[in-house]
């Protein structure tokens, strides 16, 4: 680089002459190249002090390498940053023949050529920066697959060649970036390649590795078949970053343009901004209504969900109730079927019974006719024997012996129910019931028309003496001759105290009324068979 430093204009070490010096520098994009000693420099802008807090010994080994770290670090930003931006202006893949590739790949030596320590051989000292390249394979796997690839290319012969076709297999790789972080990292494996002071080693390294991340968007082809990597020429072309002239200004049209344009995008702003809160506002209110139709809502859900738990409530009761009608109404149904079937056998027994009726009246129609007879020839009897008591009754005041003296009579009214009985047993005796039944009427009939002789003037007095001269029709004891006898209300018969001491409520009154014991019995079975 000594060679592109003018000799004769040296800078002498005081702030006007570094000031003045700063001044003549030449622009390369954001770069200045400054003149420092015998050296030529590239720094940014915001890297130059115009007020150096001390002034340097050029001779300063240290000062020599920093300077130099400084140029490459900065000449690989110019050179990563016009690759990037030529690629994606041409749109396609970069092949070998590019010429801001080939200076990327000549910087990239540079960097790695930097602060190399030199090996003895027996042809002499030799530089290569193989060796550090070799490294990456056991730090990342995945760079043995690049490795093993250059050194099965044929036409390599020399370290050199081998390191220039493993950047460019890194570079298609996309994985430079990651590579040289990966062996930055490791120093105390650099240490054997790099001098302390290298850029290998210092953080000028880890920059770079981190601009190289940038390249991953560039799409490289290389063919190295053919290709002479050995004996290329590494020299940095530096006219591709520089520029004519100093710093270009802008005229005061443009300025005054810009400026025009500056204050309308500042106005459109001020209104886009008005117009934005004004938006903003409406949509606070929307958002308000919005949130006030939220808590409508919520409560509306609220009561709709009550109500909904009201009815899931009200329609399992009315399904309980249903199932309990349906139950019911199959036992009613059950019951219907009962019914019919006991009234068919009802209808069967009283076709049975009319039919036995019939068949009996046509059997013992002419015994009927006999008993009648005889019936009546007994009451004619029976109204002799009273009108003889009446005229016995007049001549005897005293009741008591009238009552003793009719057990005696044969043929009196009290006995005449016992002859009866004792003919029919002598004339038939398997009669019906239903003839029995018909006797006895006849019987009551007898003993109602037997009267004493008027004891008192007044009904209720013959009443109660033709009750108690009366027979019970149910024990048939002459002792209950004399006892105090009851009226059945449902056949009307007269009864002794202990054969109708039972009352029960009749179908022709809600109060119960005193029975006989066959009535009671038969209304018993007939309310307890009867559906409920």
């Amino acid at each position: 680089m000594s060679a592109l430093t003018p000799q004769g204009d040296m800078p002498t070490p005081t702030t006007d002459k570094i000031t003045q010096a700063a001044m003549e520098t030449i622009y390369l994009c954001k770069f200045r190249v400054s003149m420092d000693g015998e050296w030529l420099c590239l720094r940014e802008l915001d890297d130059i002090s115009l007020t150096p807090d001390h002034e340097p010994n050029p001779e300063d080994p240290n000062y020599l390498m920093a300077n130099e770290r400084m140029n490459l670090m900065n000449m690989a930003k110019l050179s990563i940053k016009g690759l990037i931006e030529s690629a994606l202006n041409l749109g396609r893949t970069l092949d070998s023949d590019y010429a801001p590739l080939q200076q990327f790949f000549v910087v990239m030596e540079h960097c790695l050529k930097h602060g190399l320590k030199a090996k003895k051989t027996f042809l002499g000292q030799n530089k290569s920066f193989w060796g550090p390249l070799e490294l990456v394979e056991k730090l990342v796997p995945e760079a043995a697959e690049i490795t093993a690839s250059v050194k099965d290319l044929p036409g390599l012969r020399t370290p050199v060649g081998r390191g220039r076709a493993w950047l460019r297999l890194a570079l298609m790789q996309k994985k430079l970036s990651e590579y040289m972080k990966a062996l930055i990292n490791r120093k105390d494996l650099l240490s054997e390649f790099y001098e302390p002071n290298a850029l290998m080693m210092e953080e000028e390294g880890a920059i770079i590795s981190g601009l190289l991340v940038g390249l991953n968007v560039i799409d490289a082809n290389f063919c190295m078949k053919g290709e002479d990597l050995d004996s290329q020429v590494g020299v940095i072309d530096f006219s591709m970053y520089l520029k004519e002239g100093p710093i270009a200004k802008s005229s005061e049209e443009d300025v005054e343009k810009e400026l025009e344009v500056q204050i309308g995008m500042k106005q459109e702003m001020e209104m886009a901004m008005k117009m934005l809160d004004r938006d903003v506002c409406e949509k606070q209110e929307a958002l308000v209504a919005l949130r006030q139709q939220l808590d409508d809502l919520r409560a509306l859900k609220h009561e709709l969900s009550f109500k909904l738990q009201s009815s899931d409530l009200a329609l399992k009761q009315k399904n309980e109730l249903n199932s309990r009608l349906e139950e019911k109404t199959n036992q009613m149904a059950a019951t219907i079927k009962q019914l019919e079937h006991r009234l068919r056998g009802a209808v069967r027994d009283r076709l049975d019974a009319e039919e036995a009726n019939r068949l009996f009246k046509q059997d013992f129609g002419d015994k009927i006719e006999s008993l009648q007879m005889e019936v009546d020839r007994l009451r004619k009897q029976c109204l002799h024997y009273e009108k003889e008591q009446k005229k016995e009754a007049k001549r005897r005041p005293s009741g008591n012996q009238i009552v003793k003296e009719v057990p005696e009579n044969k043929y009196s009214p009290l006995r005449i129910p016992h002859l009866l009985q004792k003919n029919m047993s002598a004339q038939n005796k398997g009669v019906p019931e239903n003839v029995k039944q018909a006797v006895n009427e006849m019987n009551s009939t007898a003993h109602n028309s037997t009267t004493s002789p008027s004891i008192s003037p007044e009904r209720e007095g013959q009443d109660g003496e033709r009750r108690i001269l009366q027979m019970c029709q149910l024990c048939r004891e002459e002792s209950s001759i004399l006892l105090t006898k009851n009226e059945c209300k449902n056949c009307g018969g007269i009864f002794c105290s202990t054969c109708s001491s039972n009352e029960i409520p009749l179908p022709s009154s809600i109060h119960p009324e005193r029975v006989c014991n066959l009535c009671y019995q038969r209304l018993i079975q007939q309310y307890c068979s009867s559906p409920s």
